[in-house]
């Protein structure tokens, strides 16, 4: 989600008082290097996705969190409308036949919503249609279920917990990751995580939250740790601090981790103070080493995934890695997005749309040569 700066200006300051196709252009993979042959221990292949609600809820939220009554009905029909428009079981088969393609072993999803909007309150708005009761995840599961695929959640936080117009509207935010249990061993407990610092209530029955969710693994024999997060977004000052203390967090926890995997969408740029503080932490932004000549945008489409052509204008999508580096200190593998370009779109029920407002991400990286060896012994 994108945040108002009406917003985030309102309560940002509060939430940190309480916080103590490729491009010729572009390098090619190595010659030795290939993704064919999957399920061997030479390389891992990851994903990360943006689902997206389907609506610019955060719009809503700020009418709702500002002291102007006149403000919240108007807000709520039109992201309720847009909600109608960008078709979710359109959009969820979509991804679906993006994973289907890659066949990721790991993949991090966020925006993984939980949505309920009550029939009275779409006939009261004027809006046709039934109750909307939908769990996010379990669409997409059941996707993959229909193309023989069998992703199992490793780990799913609760993060923003909203509840609106006298109970009628109920929306509840996850990060999630899952793994192709034929390829994946789970080693102990996931760590489902909320942030210390965050924005919190802005309204009666609305808390803006954030978090990550984490999961040690052997991926085809390879350990690792795996994570995903979806940081705070907004342009304010306040906000860019908020987003550094998120990233601390997720530093922090990530530790001395030999061998880590960090997706997600983190909503910065490189340069940012949260860029920095994870580059500090000795993880590589996989993008930036396989691609560095190529901008690699992944946001944002229209809130209503109706824009004909990719208006991308920042790169906030991330594969950050440690522990694929080679002999030489490179990362070798390949990196690329989904869902930007127009053969992507899908028909929905008011015509062509996204299958999300963000782009995702699939990067293959080849497993440094001494541990695919050791992996066979």
């Amino acid at each position: 989600m994108r945040c108002l700066d009406r917003l985030i200006l309102v309560v940002a300051a509060a939430a940190l008082a309480a916080c103590a196709g490729q491009n010729p252009l572009e390098p090619q993979p190595d010659a030795s290097f290939s993704v064919s042959g999957r399920g061997r221990a030479d390389h891992v292949t990851v994903m990360t996705r943006n689902l997206y609600i389907g609506a610019d809820v955060d719009a809503a939220m700020a009418a709702l969190a500002n002291t102007d009554p006149n403000d919240d009905i108007p807000a709520l029909f039109a992201a309720l409308q847009t909600l109608q428009r960008t078709d979710l079981a359109a959009r969820v088969r979509a991804m679906a036949g993006e994973i289907a393609e890659h066949r990721p072993q790991v993949l991090a999803v966020q925006e993984a919503y939980e949505l309920f909007v009550d029939q009275s309150l779409l006939q009261a708005l004027g809006l046709s249609g039934g109750t909307i009761q939908v769990d996010y995840l379990v669409a997409l599961q059941a996707a993959l279920g229909a193309r023989g695929l069998h992703y199992t959640v490793a780990g799913r936080n609760t993060t923003t917990d909203a509840t609106v117009a006298g109970g009628a509207v109920h929306i509840v935010d996850h990060d999630a990751l899952l793994v192709d249990a034929d390829h994946v061993t789970l080693d102990g407990p996931p760590v489902e995580s909320v942030f210390q610092a965050n924005i919190g209530d802005v309204a009666p029955g609305v808390s803006l939250k954030r978090g990550y969710v984490a999961r040690q693994a052997t991926v085809d024999g390879i350990p690792m740790l795996l994570v995903t997060s979806h940081l705070e977004s907004g342009t304010a000052a306040e906000i860019v601090g908020l987003r550094y203390y998120q990233a601390l967090e997720l530093a922090q926890f990530i530790g001395t981790a030999p061998r880590a995997v960090v997706l997600g969408d983190l909503n910065d740029v490189a340069g940012s103070p949260m860029y920095q503080v994870l580059a500090g932490a000795q993880l590589v932004d996989t993008w930036a080493a396989l691609r560095p000549r190529a901008a690699g945008l992944t946001c944002c489409h229209a809130y209503d995934l109706s824009n004909r052509k990719p208006a991308f204008s920042e790169r906030i999508d991330y594969v950050w890695t440690r522990g694929f580096g080679q002999h030489s200190g490179r990362v070798q593998g390949v990196i690329t997005r989904t869902g930007m370009e127009p053969r992507d779109r899908v028909r929905g029920a008011f015509g062509l749309i996204w299958p999300s407002d963000h782009a995702g991400l699939v990067a293959t990286l080849r497993v440094p040569e001494t541990e695919h060896r050791d992996s066979h012994h």
